[in-house]
């Protein structure tokens, strides 16, 4: 089986975050983590699991002025993903219809802020064909520029362990039958 997770980050802690979730997918499939400058322009149906993730930007997935703000932000020490972001990969990528999908992102840990890139990539995701297995998840940091919240690594990795168990392993029939 084989995964390909392909995220955006600005100061490490989406990248954090899928790393930590192809770690615990890695234990049943190979994983493939990509930043989303370097993505493929294609995902075929060899993807047994398509996990796309990054942080949350003016209550949704980040845009060009989005990641110009954090840019300015980074005192200097640059950003993660400086170019395209996952909004205009998902726009620009070709999917094979029916691909196992699913999102997360991460957000200021505030109760109440609203907006989630989380779910607005699961829903571009279903929009280009792709078929999601779990809900969208968030996962926490300390402020615009993190760092995580205590755990998030962890429950990441948990995260991914939970995703595999979700898929239809290779010789089972998904329908049961």
């Amino acid at each position: 089986m084989q995964a390909l997770v392909v995220y955006e980050s600005m100061f490490g802690d989406s990248q954090a975050i899928a790393e930590a979730v192809a770690a615990g997918l890695s234990g049943e499939m190979a994983v493939d983590v990509v930043e989303v400058g370097a993505a493929p322009a294609a995902v075929n149906g060899d993807v047994d699991l398509l996990v796309v993730g990054g942080p949350t930007h003016a209550f949704g997935i980040s845009r060009p002025s989005t990641r110009g703000d954090a840019l300015t932000k980074s005192e200097g020490a640059g950003v993660v993903s400086n170019g395209e972001g996952l909004r205009e990969w998902l726009d620009a990528v070709h999917v094979e219809l029916d691909v196992p999908a699913v999102a997360f992102d991460t957000r200021i840990n505030k109760p109440r802020v609203p907006g989630s890139a989380a779910h607005a990539a699961q829903r571009r995701l279903r929009h280009i064909g792709c078929r999601t297995v779990a809900p969208a998840e968030s996962f926490y940091v300390h402020g615009t520029t993190g760092p995580l919240v205590d755990g998030e690594v962890d429950r990441a990795r948990q995260w991914g362990l939970k995703l595999v168990a979700q898929l239809p392993h290779p010789g089972s029939d998904p329908k049961g039958q």
